[in-house]
């Protein structure tokens, strides 16, 4: 879990994180995150919203949250409950939703109108700018390409399915297969990674003329070279269409910060502001 205080030009001036505590109840967990965020807040500076970036899928607004690799918080009202912590407008969306708009109005998708942008970590998540706009779907969570299947004799995923990406190429998936951490994951290991979300991606390049695909989270940055190059390898092995040809797999332009940055722009697109019109004017 990260939190951090974000101006609306999207510099970060505190930021403090920990790790997520999977053994934890449901409210011992939310204990957790109101220390966390109260460790950043400042008496001195005001905000206008608190924007949250959450695991889904969740109900529609974000209203109850039920992140598959959090399963202590199964329908839990986390929009009331923070506010309720700390009396302020919250926005809540999908983890990856808020990396593609953060990355579309701060970061490495600053100039493209249709790209993909994923989160590879603890679960494999997407969001989805299309015409310049981030896509919710019928019920808030379009773009939910980790549960595209990848191996269909493969592992069971926490969703119920089989072989779905992020139970081939997430971090605990990683782990289980090689019963160690994934900072220790080999070269192969970490290409193997990589090929399945190469694989997974090039159906969405094929499905939504996409020019880009934007990839953050701890696995694939810790991952690195490996991971990126066995992506674009089986990427373009799956892509024979001559629009899909020029689409590269890339890392978010704002690395490590991407999680916070992308909170805080689903915070101020829940007030109405549109960063990316705004800058382009």
């Amino acid at each position: 879990m990260a939190a951090g205080l974000v101006d609306i030009a999207g510099n970060v001036h505190r930021e403090s994180s920990i790790p997520t505590n999977h053994s934890l109840d449901r409210e011992s967990l939310y204990a957790d995150l109101v220390g966390l965020v109260e460790s950043v807040l400042r008496s001195d500076v005001s905000y206008d919203v608190c924007g949250v970036g959450c695991g889904g899928p969740m109900s529609p607004g974000g209203q109850e949250v039920s992140p598959l690799n959090i399963p202590a918080w199964r329908n839990f009202a986390l929009v009331d409950r923070m506010r309720e912590s700390f009396g302020a407008h919250v926005v809540i969306d999908n983890d990856a939703k808020a990396l593609a708009l953060g990355e579309a109005w701060y970061g490495a998708g600053i100039g493209l109108s249709n790209f993909l942008a994923m989160v590879v970590s603890t679960g494999i998540g997407g969001g989805l700018i299309m015409n310049g706009e981030l896509i919710d779907g019928a019920t808030g969570n379009a773009g939910h390409i980790g549960h595209v299947i990848v191996e269909p004799e493969g592992a069971i995923c926490a969703c119920g399915s089989q072989g779905c990406l992020e139970a081939e190429a997430s971090g605990p998936s990683i782990a289980r297969r090689l019963r160690s951490e994934p900072s220790e994951a080999s070269i192969f290991e970490r290409a193997r990674a990589g090929t399945m979300v190469g694989r997974a991606v090039a159906s969405a390049v094929n499905l939504l003329d996409l020019e880009r695909v934007l990839v953050g989270g701890s696995v694939a940055l810790g991952f690195g070279v490996p991971f990126f190059e066995a992506a674009n390898s089986e990427m373009i092995r799956r892509c024979g269409l001559d629009f899909s040809r020029g689409v590269k797999i890339v890392p978010v332009g704002l690395g490590g910060k991407a999680p916070i940055v992308g909170a805080a722009a689903i915070g101020f697109r829940g007030l109405g502001i549109n960063l990316r019109k705004s800058t382009s004017d």
